[in-house]
This record gives C-alpha cells, sequence and structure tokens, in this order.
C-alpha cells in the first residue's frame, strides 16, 4: 500500500497507460480520480471517473477545486492525456498541429497550473509527466507529437526548479515510454512491430503495466529524492 491515503488524479485515465496508471495506484491505497473524454473501460471501486476536456482551461480550474474541496487534497498529478495527428510537415494542418498542442501540451500546463502551487500549500506532492521516446530522439511524420512531448520534459524540469524553490518537496518527473502494447499498437502490422522490438536491447515490446510501475515508483515516498528527472522505459532503444 504505496500510496495509502493519497489522492491522485490520471489524465487520460480511460484505457491504455492511464487506466493501468489509475488502476495500480488505486491497488496500492490511493483514492484515484481518472478523468478522460471517454467513459473508464474497466471498473474499480476506489476509481472515479469525471470527464474533462484538459484543453478547456475554464474546465481545468473547476475540476481542480471540485476534487480539493471533495478529498482535500491532491497528492499526485500524473498528466498522461494525448492524442495523435500524424502527417509529414509539409502536410501537416493548421487543425492537426493545433489540436496535438491544445491536448499534449497546453493541457499539460492547465492542471499543473493549478496542482502544483496546491501541493506547495499541503507540504508536498508528485507530478509525473509521461513524454515519449518521440519527444527524445523525434519521429518522421510527428512533428506535432514530438514537439509536445519534448516541451512536456522542459515543463518537468522547469516545474521540479519552481515548486520547489520554497523548501517544498514537490516531486516533478517526467516518463519517456517506447514502444507499448497498447490498444493503438495493436492496430500496427505485425511486421512493423517486429522490426520495433527488434530496435530495443531486450528484443521486444513494452506492456502497459511496466511504465505504470514507473509511475508508481515516481509517485511513492520511494523516489523521495527523485526529481526534474526524465525515466526513460523503452526496453533500451537504439534508434
Amino acid at each position: 500500500m504505496r500510496l495509502k491515503n493519497k489522492v491522485a488524479v490520471v489524465t487520460g485515465g480511460a484505457k491504455g497507460l492511464g487506466g493501468e496508471m489509475a488502476m495500480l495506484f488505486a491497488a496500492n491505497g490511493a483514492k484515484v480520480i481518472a478523468v478522460d473524454m471517454m467513459p473508464l473501460t474497466y471498473e474499480n471501486p476506489n476509481v472515479e471517473y469525471f470527464q474533462l476536456n484538459v484543453s478547456d482551461s475554464a474546465a481545468c480550474k473547476a475540476f481542480c477545486d471540485k476534487v480539493i474541496e471533495k478529498y482535500g487534497k491532491i497528492d499526485i498529478l500524473v498528466n498522461n492525456a494525448g492524442i495523435t495527428r500524424d502527417a509529414m510537415t509539409r502536410k501537416m494542418t493548421d487543425d492537426m498541429w493545433n489540436a496535438v498542442i491544445s491536448v499534449n501540451l497546453t493541457g499539460v500546463f492547465n492542471l499543473t497550473r493549478h496542482i502544483g502551487p496546491h501541493m506547495e500549500e499541503i507540504g508536498g506532492g508528485s507530478i509525473i509527466n509521461i513524454s515519449s521516446v518521440v519527444g527524445q530522439f523525434g519521429n518522421i511524420g510527428q512533428a506535432n507529437y514530438a514537439a509536445t512531448k519534448a516541451g512536456v520534459i522542459g515543463l518537468t524540469m522547469t516545474w521540479a526548479k519552481e515548486f520547489a524553490r520554497k523548501g517544498v518537496p514537490v516531486r516533478v518527473n517526467a516518463i519517456a515510454p517506447g514502444y507499448i502494447m497498447t490498444d493503438m499498437m495493436k492496430t500496427v502490422p505485425p511486421e512493423l512491430l517486429e522490426k520495433f522490438a527488434k530496435q530495443t536491447m531486450l528484443g521486444r515490446l513494452g506492456q502497459p503495466e511496466e511504465i505504470a510501475k514507473a509511475a508508481l515508483f515516481l509517485a511513492s515516498d520511494d523516489a523521495s529524492y527523485v526529481t526534474g528527472q526524465t525515466i526513460a522505459v523503452n526496453g533500451g532503444m537504439r534508434l
């Protein structure tokens, strides 16, 4: 019960990586508020669903106020919500660019701008931003996505400094997953999956629970001296 009596907010918590993190946090004693635009694909008595568009600044402020009013605090924030709108740069439209920026980058800012200062007030907390191997190395046809995931790493290092500057242990870290077998990856042709697996030192693709376990570590007191870091969970990718 590494998160006993903790209150955690997980964005993009309906399924995939967010769902795995929400369920693992709940299994370790946390009360979890999973936010998403779609309903949860699982049931857990310690996971509460809240519909939220993270790109809506006013809605994010109202959500934070409601959670704090109900539970008295927010100890953990996982900024996991994200979308893709892939295209080569010369073919990428304004709408494709803006949609990804608004969710993957502005959405991270919209919640953290309220929850980070709140954690300072209550004496500490853990913020975990989900980046990507694409944010570290780039990827053809994903200029918008790569920009947001690289931006998340910059925000992570900045907030690790900002929210701890008064001596309060607010920790901010990022996880950069590699190729993980979520539902999205299951639509990729087998020959491409095999190619991706061969690009890793471990010779396989990752599982969602492996990202969730990394997040559990960062959320817990086991990581009490870890902040401002980007943890690459990618099987040793060779790009």
